[in-house]
């Protein structure tokens, strides 16, 4: 008969406005056209809607006033807000999750909230896991900024080695930063000028990894002939150039958060805070050479 419902009148009934808080916010200004964080967030917002809600973007500075994020929160009357791809040592970040909102953090875990997190210790162990059973043992790592997702890789990528028995040197670890071309491009040369280079390269994301390939074309070489190379998110673009990544489950990590969420406002007295992993999955490409003896 063409009813609508009153979002305003429901909210004063209810006591709840079906509004969800994002914060998510991005340094380099890269988030939402990074394939991962986008088919995330998107994700969160489909699942968020089957359930009634809608979303709304937290910030800091509305119309040249600066709030905090709580204070924003309450300005919007959120029911709850989930937390991804932020500085989350930020003392905004910090009030906001000690305050009495219901939470939900992707890839970052605080003793009071609900974390959704991708397995990333296992991610990057089955990474290093199959390039040794191609037969590469002189393995490097470029790692992310300092961050809980980076210290779990850094954390997974030493397990491996360690049990595989894989003595790597330090030269080859190098700090990089995630989605970043052109730092990736500089670490890759430093480690290609080594006087005993790696014969395979973790680059530290599938998008940074373009630039670690501009560097092995630039040296003259080719990537899966000369040295080989894997990237991690599992994006489209990996996938057309031939790279052999790992895949993070970006849709059910959204999925996942708003389901999460949604429980935590309706059913607060049942609903478990709980760390969550989501698993992915490894894509096989044309990046890893076979250098087993038996292959030649």
């Amino acid at each position: 008969m063409g009813y609508q419902t009153n979002a305003l009148a429901r909210a004063l009934k209810t006591n709840r406005t079906y509004n969800l808080g994002v914060l998510f916010v991005d340094e380099r200004r890269s988030g939402l056209a990074h394939e991962y964080f986008s088919t995330v967030l998107e994700s969160f917002k489909v699942t968020a809607e089957s359930h009634g809600y809608d979303i709304t973007f937290i910030t800091r500075g509305i119309g040249g006033m600066h709030d905090t994020y709580l204070k924003h929160c309450r300005y919007r009357g959120v029911d709850g807000v989930v937390i991804a791809c932020v500085d989350f040592q930020d003392p905004q970040v910090v009030e906001l999750v000690n305050s009495d909102i219901p939470l939900v953090t992707i890839d970052h875990s605080f003793n009071s909230c609900i974390c959704v997190q991708s397995d990333n210790v296992s991610g990057v162990e089955a990474l290093v896991r199959y390039v040794h059973s191609r037969g590469h043992r002189k393995i490097a790592f470029l790692h992310g900024e300092n961050t809980v997702v980076t210290r779990n890789r850094l954390v997974g990528f030493y397990r491996a080695c360690e049990a595989l028995g894989i003595q790597t040197p330090e030269e080859y670890i190098l700090p990089c930063v995630y989605h970043d071309t052109q730092r990736c491009e500089a670490a890759t040369a430093q480690l290609l000028a080594l006087p005993d280079p790696p014969t395979c390269i973790l680059f530290p994301d599938d998008f940074s990894a373009l630039g670690g390939i501009n560097a092995i074309h630039a040296a003259g070489l080719r990537l899966g002939e000369d040295i080989s190379g894997v990237g991690y998110d599992g994006i489209h673009l990996a996938k057309v150039i031939g790279l052999t990544t790992y895949s993070q489950n970006a849709l059910e990590l959204g999925r996942t958060a708003a389901d999460q969420l949604v429980s935590l406002i309706e059913r607060p007295r049942t609903t478990l805070v709980d760390r969550i992993q989501v698993p992915g999955s490894l894509y096989i490409s044309r990046s890893v050479k076979d250098i087993r003896p038996e292959s030649r």
